[in-house]
C-alpha cells in the first residue's frame, strides 16, 4: 500500500474534520489494512485505520451498526481514494479485560437482534450453496494460471462433493437467528473498556445466519469441539439468543451445521485471497495447507 496515499488521504479527513495535525503511532500493520494511534497536541487521541479493497466500505458499515444500535466505535471522518479507505475513529483507549464467552454470547444477541440493513450483502440459502462451487472457480483459475497444481487432487474431491451436496445441506441457511454476521466473531474483536463493550473490525460484515459469528468465537487453530459449540448456543438461548439456534438444519444437527458451512466460508475467502486479493504465489503453500485442513472439517461435518 502507497504509504504517501495513507498520508494523503488522513490529511483530507483531517481537514474535512477540522483536527489538527497529530503525532503517528503504528498499532498493527497487516497486508491490506493498518492502525495507528494518533495523539493531537491536547493529548486527545483517535485512531487511523486505512485498507485497501475489498475492505473500502467498512466505515459504512460502522456506521450502519451504531444506527442499529450495536455498540461499536464512532466514525470521525473517513474517505476512500484510489481504492484505499482511511477513517479516523473513536480512540477506545486500553482494554480492562480480555473478552470472555459470556461477552462472546451478549455481543451475538446483540447483533443477531439488531435491525438488518439493505446495505449488507445477503448469505442466503443460494449465496451460502454456491460457495463451494465458487472455490473451485478460484481453484481452475489458479491451476490456469500455474499455481496450486502439485498435490491438490484432494482439495479439488473435497470441492467437488461439497458441490454435489450443497442444495440439500445448505437448507436452513435463514432460520433464526438470521440478520447481521460480523464475520470476524472472535475476542480481539471485542473491545472490553471500562464503561462497556464495543465490537471492532466490522470490514467484512454481511446478512446471513448467525450460527456462523457463534461457531467463529472459539477460532480455527484448534481441533473442531461439536460438544462445546452446542454448549455455547445452549448458553446463548438461555440469556436471550433465538431459541431455534439449536434447531436441525440441511438434515444435519446444528453444530456440525455451522462448523461445516463456516469453514466452507473460511475456504473460499482464502483461496479469493490467494487468487486476487494477496495472489502472492510465495504463499501458495500457506494457503494449501490451511484450505485443506478446513475442507477435511467442513467434509467431516457436513456429510456431503
Amino acid at each position: 500500500m502507497n504509504p504517501q496515499l495513507v498520508t494523503d488521504i488522513l490529511t483530507a479527513v483531517r481537514t474535512s474534520t477540522r483536527l489538527p495535525q497529530p503525532r503517528r503511532s503504528t498499532v498493527r500493520v497487516w497486508s491490506l489494512s493498518g492502525v495507528e494511534r494518533l495523539t493531537f497536541p491536547d493529548g486527545t487521541t483517535a485512531i487511523y485505520k486505512y485498507a485497501a479493497e475489498p475492505f473500502t466500505t467498512e466505515h459504512q458499515v460502522l456506521r450502519a451498526a451504531a444506527g442499529a444500535a450495536i455498540p461499536v466505535p464512532a466514525v470521525i471522518g473517513a474517505l476512500v481514494r484510489d481504492g484505499v479507505l482511511g477513517m479516523v475513529l473513536e480512540d477506545l483507549g486500553k482494554t480492562a479485560r480480555e473478552a470472555n464467552d459470556e461477552d462472546g454470547i451478549i455481543a451475538a444477541i446483540a447483533l443477531h437482534h439488531a435491525t438488518i440493513d439493505p446495505m449488507l450483502a445477503e448469505l442466503d440459502y443460494e449465496a451460502l450453496a454456491v460457495l463451494p462451487v465458487l472455490a473451485r472457480g478460484h481453484l481452475y483459475r489458479l491451476r490456469a494460471n500455474g499455481r496450486w497444481t502439485a498435490d491438490t487432487d484432494d482439495i479439488a474431491g473435497m470441492l467437488d462433493a461439497l458441490t454435489a451436496g450443497a442444495a440439500k445441506r445448505a437448507a436452513g441457511a435463514t432460520t433464526e437467528p438470521w440478520g447481521w454476521v460480523h464475520s470476524e466473531f472472535h475476542p480481539t474483536s471485542l473491545h472490553i473498556g471500562t464503561t462497556g463493550w464495543r465490537l471492532l473490525d466490522f470490514a467484512r460484515a454481511f446478512t446471513g445466519p448467525g450460527l456462523l459469528d457463534l461457531v467463529s468465537w472459539h477460532g480455527t487453530i484448534d481441533a473442531p469441539d461439536p460438544a462445546r459449540l452446542h454448549h455455547h448456543i445452549e448458553k446463548y438461548i438461555a440469556d436471550g439468543g433465538h431459541r431455534d439456534a439449536l434447531a436441525d438444519r440441511g438434515g444435519l444437527a446444528a453444530p456440525d451445521w455451522a462448523l461445516g458451512w463456516h469453514r466452507v466460508w473460511v475456504v473460499e475467502w482464502f483461496m479469493e485471497q490467494a487468487l486476487r486479493w494477496i495472489n502472492d504465489p510465495s504463499q501458495d503453500q500457506v494457503y494449501i495447507d490451511v484450505v485443506r485442513q478446513h475442507l477435511t472439517t467442513a467434509v467431516r461435518h457436513l456429510k456431503p
